[in-house]
């Protein structure tokens, strides 16, 4: 389900984060999805529990998942939601680019620089 990639400089909670964002948006992970718990993926992955629990409540935060206390977190109607706006979001954001002259590969290049954590200097 997840992976993590031990030689990224994006850390562990980020790319778990990443990852079930990704697969909910694609619907991989359909809504009323249970997670594994918190101890289990910690376990899975070798993290700390502290790490998973940092990734869940991030996901919580941004309305992906719903933790429903000792039943444990699902997937979120409210992802749905939370991907048309992000849908909605992406089509005025080409829309605005187109506006100003830029190109395709322009609007990549400036989303794919605006999703990469920057390094502290």
């Amino acid at each position: 389900m997840i992976q993590l990639d031990t030689a990224s400089p994006v850390p562990p909670y980020e790319q778990v984060k990443s990852q079930f964002a990704r697969q909910i948006a694609d619907r991989t992970l359909a809504v009323g999805t249970r997670l594994p718990t918190v101890r289990q993926l910690a376990a899975e992955l070798g993290l700390a529990v502290n790490t998973v629990a940092r990734a869940y409540r991030e996901l919580e935060e941004a309305g992906l998942v719903q933790t429903r206390g000792r039943a444990g977190t699902f997937v979120s109607a409210a992802g749905e939601h939370s991907l048309q706006r992000a849908q909605q979001a992406a089509r005025q954001f080409a829309a605005a680019t187109a506006d100003l002259g830029l190109s395709p590969d322009d609007l990549l290049h400036i989303v794919r620089a605006a999703l990469t954590p920057t390094q502290p200097s």
